[in-house]
């Protein structure tokens, strides 16, 4: 048995041995373009697999070393990767330009970095282990734009025939000249190689007259400049100063452009990654440095605790107490990672957890419940009675004691909110409920909410929640 076989054996005892042998079958038959940066998500819709499934299978056949994991910071606009890190350690806080949009962004992991995977070179050897050898339009597709781009053969017709008016291949060190009929359009000059961009405001009478533009790339980022030309001739004068094959490319920014690069897919986000337990498990520590703070526009929060767990010791002994919770914890971790989300921590008899969004969270903490009231019939007693709190908002992602965490006011408010419960309850607040995901879930289940106004221990105001009979 080689390295490969022996790789591919291990990773159908690690993960689910049909996703196992998808990505077998990828690998050995998959084109060059579609293993590199595999969109994990078209990847499952593909193949009509699970997206938890694949999203694990891939993690551990990355942790086996067939896969490069990188982190993507994308641009909101125009979806082109503006950096691409191999660990979420590198992730700058300052702002990521993109010169195609003439906009700075600062990263956020919900939804401006993607996670995407690219098939290893001692695995098999593709183009885009050699980015400069592919071709201008491969590089765009490939490199530039992110795997939530759909570039299919449509959009390739629009960008060759309707939003190109020239493209080159400069070699580093060389010099070109290319002459253009500038049309009544506006005109971006953009190099995806070192994301340098110009502007080109064409408008005013026509003119017979050439005009003229040069234009420099070297390693020192400029920003982006605008010039205003008439509709006429142009010669643009290219000088490549950068020490790597550079690819001007001139656009017209008009529909064509924006339709092109509005086509977008689902991608797997920073955030979903984060909050995945197969990542959480695998990587462990690895993610983030200790004195990083990511920042997270949104994620829900579910708090859990035992009720009376001291009490239940003194009632039925340690020995069956202690069976009877790690029951408990067996069944709210199983329920956590099925529906989509990822054990923090565990303190004491409480478990912190995080999920995308609010519905997973709801339906995770029905179910725990349901489960809970199932162990006390199996055993014709009602001692697992379980508590829960879950919230929604802006946080940050955290190293704490060599772990991944969260800090901020969102995680304080969603564990106090659990302490408000008396009996086995769920407490929700207002942005969960407001969720439509949540409001269909709740319906569904004909379950009327109570609301309540609460005061939370460190909050200043009181706030408005929700009971879940």
């Amino acid at each position: 048995m080689n390295d490969i076989q022996a790789q591919f054996s291990v990773l159908k005892q690690a993960a689910d041995p049909v996703v196992a042998d998808a990505i077998a079958r990828l690998i050995e038959t998959g084109a060059d373009h579609e293993l590199n940066r595999i969109n994990l998500l078209d990847f499952s819709r593909r193949t009509g697999l699970d997206e938890e499934r694949v999203i694990s299978g891939f993690l551990h056949a990355s942790r086996l070393g067939m896969f490069d994991l990188s982190w993507n910071v994308l641009c909101p606009g125009c979806g082109g990767v503006l950096d691409a890190h191999s660990t979420l350690k590198s992730l700058r806080h300052d702002e990521y330009q993109c010169g195609l949009c003439a906009t700075g962004y600062e990263a956020s992991v919900d939804e401006q970095v993607e996670v995407a995977f690219t098939v290893s070179p001692r695995i098999r050897q593709i183009a885009a282990h050699n980015p400069n050898s592919l071709p201008i339009w491969e590089y765009f597709k490939q490199v530039f734009w992110s795997s939530g781009v759909d570039f299919d053969q449509e959009s390739a017709d629009a960008l060759t025939d309707e939003v190109a008016l020239d493209t080159r291949e400069l070699p580093a060190g060389e010099k070109a000249e290319l002459s253009l009929q500038l049309p009544a359009e506006f005109i971006i000059v953009f190099e995806p190689v070192t994301h340098a961009a110009t502007f080109i405001d064409v408008q005013g009478e026509p003119t017979q007259e050439v005009q003229r533009i040069s234009l420099t790339y070297a390693k020192a980022h400029e920003p982006v400049e605008t010039i205003t030309l008439r509709p006429g001739p142009l010669l643009l004068s290219l000088d490549n100063q950068t020490g790597v094959r550079v690819l001007p490319s001139v656009f017209v920014a008009a529909d064509a452009l924006h339709h092109l690069i509005r086509k977008r897919k689902p991608l797997l986000t920073a955030k979903r990654m984060l909050t995945n337990q197969t990542f959480r498990d695998v990587y462990k520590a690895d993610n983030l440095n200790i004195d990083q703070r990511l920042k997270i526009t949104s994620l829900t929060f579910l708090f859990t605790d035992l009720k009376g767990s001291t009490a239940l010791y003194e009632r039925v002994g340690d020995l069956a107490a202690f069976d009877l919770v790690r029951a408990h914890f067996h069944a709210l971790l199983e329920i956590i990672a099925s529906e989509k989300g990822a054990v923090v921590k565990t303190i004491g008899d409480a478990v912190m957890a995080t999920f995308v969004r609010p519905e997973h969270a709801l339906a995770a903490g029905l179910r725990m419940r349901a489960a809970m009231d199932a162990l006390n019939a199996q055993r014709g007693t009602d001692d697992l009675v379980v508590k829960i709190g879950i919230h929604e908002g802006p946080c940050l992602a955290v190293m704490l004691n060599e772990r991944q965490d969260y800090f901020g006011q969102t995680v304080n408010i969603a564990a106090r909110v659990q302490g408000l419960a008396t009996s086995q309850s769920i407490h929700i607040t207002g942005p969960v409920i407001d969720a439509p995901a949540v409001a269909a879930l709740l319906d569904k289940k004909a379950i009327a909410p109570i609301q309540k106004h609460a005061a939370l221990r460190g909050i200043a105001d009181k706030i408005v929640v929700y009971e879940i009979p």
